[in-house]
């Protein structure tokens, strides 16, 4: 008969499987039903394909290219974003390493609305921050990993260049962790005290959407940064 549940094989070998789940009817008879892949390890998009732009659009100043298999900045500052719509309740995973012993660029998320130009992303979304050391004028709310001038860093792993940086921004609803090279510099939640504005190039204070665009910067022709692995993964 047609959409009938067949329950063939042995359901204590399904049940171990993790694709068995029992019901409790109300007039409490127990039922069975088969659910195809109930138990789905991480879904992992692949963001940057170590080939070309594919996905991807610039705006801003500048640009960016794929060089030996890593994605690099030219002049600025811009905005290299992701064309496939908004992301939230997942985990960015990007790889980098600075040209220099110290370079700057940044990672954006939660931008409220598909960038147009460089500017808004950086008043209204939340940049990563990726500089080990800022201007002298700047304090430790401007260092990698922070959420830039507004959260303080718990530590302070970044690795200089040449060296190998790995970078999780985990976004869960108003949450948002980032752990850099296994430790964590940000613990934020949306309305947590934030210090006021010093800057005019400093971002908008205000909550930001749990979901938003994401983008990479290319931040001037003396900072370059390589990012050779940008992926997101999902819990389910």
């Amino acid at each position: 008969m047609k959409n009938s549940l067949s329950l063939a094989g042995d359901p204590l070998a399904l049940l171990a499987r993790g694709r068995l789940v029992l019901l409790l009817s109300a007039g409490g008879l127990l039922s069975l039903l088969l659910l195809g892949g109930c138990a789905r390890p991480p879904r992992v998009q692949q963001l940057f394909n170590g080939k070309d732009l594919t996905g991807w659009q610039h705006v801003g100043p500048g640009n960016m290219s794929v060089e030996d298999g890593m994605l690099r900045g030219h002049g600025g500052m811009g905005l290299l974003y992701w064309t496939g719509g908004t992301f939230g309740d997942c985990t960015f995973h990007v790889v980098y390493k600075m040209k220099d012993s110290n370079d700057n660029s940044g990672v954006f998320i939660r931008i409220p609305v598909e960038p147009k130009e460089e500017w808004m992303p950086v008043h209204y979304g939340y940049e990563v921050q990726i500089d080990n050391h800022p201007e002298p004028d700047e304090d430790d709310h401007h260092v990698t990993g922070t959420l830039y001038s507004l959260t303080k860093p718990l530590a302070r792993p970044g690795k200089p260049g040449p060296e190998w940086n790995t970078m999780d921004i985990t976004l869960s609803g108003p949450q948002t962790v980032v752990v850099l090279n296994g430790v964590t510099v940000t613990d934020y939640r949306e309305g947590e005290p934030v210090p006021p504005r010093k800057f005019d190039f400093e971002p908008q204070r205000g909550r930001r959407p749990d979901s938003g665009w994401f983008g990479i910067q290319n931040h001037s022709d003396g900072d370059i940064v390589y990012f050779k692995e940008i992926s997101v993964s999902y819990a389910r």
